[in-house]
Parts: C-alpha cells; structure tokens; sequence
C-alpha cells in the first residue's frame, strides 16, 4: 500500500476506463510498517503502542508512541495525497480516530485503577481496536485518491469505529455491502473487521486475509486476487538466483496449506478454507508486473507431469526429542506430549516417531522452548529430552507422485555433503521434509531446486483426490 502510484497505475485504475473500474472489490491493508507501530514489530518485537500500553510502568510512554503514530500517518496524507482539501480531510479523520483511541485508553487505565476491573481482561479489545485503525487510514485515503481521479470509490470501513453493538463478521460484512451497487461504486475496505469472533485474538496478523476471504465467499466472487510484491515462486531468488527461480503459474489450495506450514503464507490456511469449499480460485500477482497472469490456486488443480514446484523451508527451528522406554505401545505418552505444546501455543511443524521416541520441530523463542522441556520433564519425569537448533527444508507441489522424486532428494543432499538428520515424505504426496543443521539451509535449498525444479519432470504417477 505505501507504493502508492504502482497500486493505482497497477491495479485500481491502470488503463480501464468507465464501467471498467466496476463490479470488483478492494480489501485493503495498512501501509508499511504501520501496524508494527500500533502494536509491535512483527520482526524485532520493538514494542508500539498496544505492547507499551499493556506493559509499561511509565503510564504515558504508549501515550508518545500514540502521538508519533499520528505524526506518521499524517506525513503519509501529505506524501500520498496531492489535494490540498484531501490531505485536511485526512487529516482530520486521522485527527478524529487518534484521539477517540487516546480517550478511550486513557479512560481504560483509569477505571481499571479500582480494583474491581483488571486491565488483563480488556487487552485484546485494545488489541483489536488498535489493528484496525492502520487498515481505515490507507482504505480512507486510497478511497480519496480515486475519487480524485473520477472513480467513484466508496470508503467501506468495517473496524466497527464507535459502533454500539458487536456483529458475527458475516453479518458485519452483509449489511455493509447491503447498500453498494458494485456496477457503480468501488468498494475500498477495511482489511480488519471488528467481528464478534474477535478476528486478531482468531488469526493474529493474518486477519485481513480472513476478511478478503470471507467478502470473497459471500459476494460470489469470480476470482480472488492478492496482490504481492513478488511471483509466488519456487524458491527465494535471494538463495537460488533471479536466473533460475521460476513463477510456479498454476497450483492447488493444497500446496498453498503446506506453504503456510512453512511460514511463506500464500494466504492465511484459514482463509482459504471458505473459498476452496466455494470453488473460487486465487490468484497470486505481482503488484510490479500487472500484464503478468500471476500464479492460480484452485481446489482441483493438479499437474500432470510429477515436479517440484517450490523449495522453502524454516532457517531456524528447534528439535524437541522425548526418549522413553516406558512409552512402548501405551499411547497416553504422546497425549502428554501434544498437552505440553498446546499448553504454550507452539505450533508443530512437523513431527516423527518410532517406538520409544517422539520429535516434534517447532518455530518458536527459545524461552517457550525451555518451558515446554519443563513441562515435559514433570510431565514425563524417566523421558530423556533433547533440544537443539536446526532448520527444515520442504519441497512441495500439487504431485510429486514419482517413487524416484525423494530418492533423488536425499541422494543430492548427499552429494553435496550436507548432513542430513531426518526426512520423511507424507503419504499424500504434495511435500516432501528434511530436516538438517541450521547452517545448511542456504545449501540445502539450492541443491534441492537445483536437483528437483530446474532438471527435467519426471513422469507422473496419478495421485487420487481425497473425498
């Protein structure tokens, strides 16, 4: 969103003229970097103002932050808006949503200094207001943009802004559709939606996805598109070179799930539960390359020829390992062992296990990782644990129904000298996993597409749908 003119030239207006800017619907995110500042650096977890609001013993540093927030989103009117009259309506509206959030907190934290309420209870309500006032802000402006520029857009704000009561997103999303011609008005949306299911404490930053998502299904969409600034494509360039990775071009919601699993989100797995059930396929396109088809992900989609599409992987995870004799055919243990992990909200990313052994590999901080050990070891007090760092390579693709495919993968491995310490390909046949020494990762994904993508497909073996 903060590359203003490539998403008008690119995508809103481009060269349609008239009815041409019509029947399509624009959900639209913060610009860059703005929601690290309303809540928290998604990289380096330098706090913003909701992780200052709930945790700070200085009761006005969130307040600075709040102000500097303004500050920020108002030198973007002036950089993205050229009208003089637009840039003092967004100020304004700016001015109007800052302040209400200011009052509110402030107003939080005193009635919370009685002790009959506890600040805890009402974080995530501070968490969800606060999400939503990035996605107004750029919704709003780019809505001012095109109305400038003869389209008739409509700012369609779904962050529930001084709404009395709570709706199920559904019903949120239905009335505010409910008096919008799309042959006439472009709809500019809000990505987070103030819902009664609680969109951020559901699905954390992937909320906006969610949103599409569910627009997308309830308007009977042709077509969801989510547009990027790169190709969906089959490795990062950064590793394997811009010569030899490939845009994958066409897919299933299959390997978009296992992508996910891997941390590189084609969309949120939740999100596209409700379009793949629908039968609307998504497409992926670069914001920088619009005469581009991008990549499609529909649901029935598979390749004819057995190939590795992708190669990507975790650079760094952690191997949890659990030993224990006592666990041998009494499957109790491995409810134990789940219990410590959803206790602490770990996601696993893959797991094996033999008869006395259980490994998960999760991606998590060090401190949840040692909590969990302690867990386990109360939990399992005659279990041997051990941890340590490695990271997870994958090789997915909508068929790699070939008995050769894996062989060859782990004898490149091989080859090029890379200590491989598991692997295992699921029954499924859509990815492939090998777990290696965090430092090999660069290698690993180099070797792996250079073995798998860029040599020859093999001939496939039919993979039968699940029904």
């Amino acid at each position: 969103m903060s590359e203003t003119d490539a998403v008008l030239n690119n995508i809103l207006i481009g060269n349609r003229t008239g009815d041409e800017y019509y029947n399509r619907i624009f959900v639209v995110s913060a610009y860059g970097g703005m929601t690290d500042l309303l809540l928290e650096n998604k990289k380096t977890n330098e706090p913003g103002v909701y992780a200052l609001y709930a945790g700070s013993e200085n009761d006005w540093t969130w307040n600075e932050a709040l102000s500097a927030v303004n500050e920020t989103m108002r030198g973007l009117n002036r950089r993205i808006l050229e009208d003089t009259a637009d840039i003092e309506i967004a100020d304004r509206f700016v001015e109007d949503r800052i302040e209400g959030i200011r009052s509110c907190l402030l107003d939080l934290q005193r009635l919370c200094s009685f002790g009959h309420f506890q600040l805890e209870e009402h974080l995530l309500s501070v968490r969800e207001m606060l999400s939503g006032v990035g996605e107004a802000h750029s919704a709003h402006n780019t809505m001012l943009l095109l109305r400038r520029k003869g389209v008739n857009a409509v700012f369609v704000d779904l962050s529930g802004w001084r709404e009395t009561n709570t709706k199920p997103l559904d019903d949120r999303i239905t009335d505010a559709f409910s008096s919008i011609d799309l042959t006439r008005e472009l709809p500019i949306v809000t990505g987070y939606a103030q819902c009664r299911e609680g969109l951020v404490g559901l699905y954390g930053r992937g909320y906006s996805e969610v949103t599409f998502s569910r627009i997308a299904c309830l308007t009977n969409a042709e077509e969801a598109i989510i547009h990027k600034e790169f190709h969906l494509s089959s490795a990062d360039p950064k590793i394997v070179g811009t010569d030899q990775v490939r845009t994958i071009g066409q897919t299933n919601y299959d390997v978009a799930d296992q992508l996910s699993n891997m941390g590189m989100e084609a969309i949120h797995p939740r999100a596209a539960k409700g379009m793949r059930q629908m039968g609307i396929p998504l497409r992926i396109m670069n914001t920088f390359e619009p005469d581009h088809k991008g990549t499609i992900i529909s649901e029935d989609w598979q390749s004819d020829e057995a190939k590795a599409e992708i190669v990507t992987g975790i650079p760094t995870a952690y191997e949890i390992e659990v030993f224990d004799q006592d666990m041998v055919g009494i499957p109790e243990t491995a409810e134990k062992v789940t219990r410590a992990f959803s206790r602490f909200k770990v996601w696993t990313v893959a797991r094996n296990t033999n008869a006395n052994t259980l490994t998960h590999y999760v991606t998590a901080p060090l401190k949840q990782v040692r909590r969990i050990v302690a867990a386990l070891q109360e939990d399992l007090p005659s279990a041997g644990i051990r941890t340590r760092k490695v990271c997870l390579v994958s090789v997915i693709g909508s068929n790699l129904g070939t008995p050769h495919m894996f062989a060859k993968a782990v004898s490149a491995l091989s080859d090029a000298g890379l200590d491989l310490l598991a692997a295992q390909q699921p029954s499924r046949k859509v990815d492939m996993q090998f777990i290696l020494p965090e430092a090999a990762f660069n290698g690993a994904i180099s070797t792996l597409h250079e073995a798998l993508v860029e040599s020859p497909p093999q001939k496939a073996t039919s993979r039968k749908k699940a029904a």
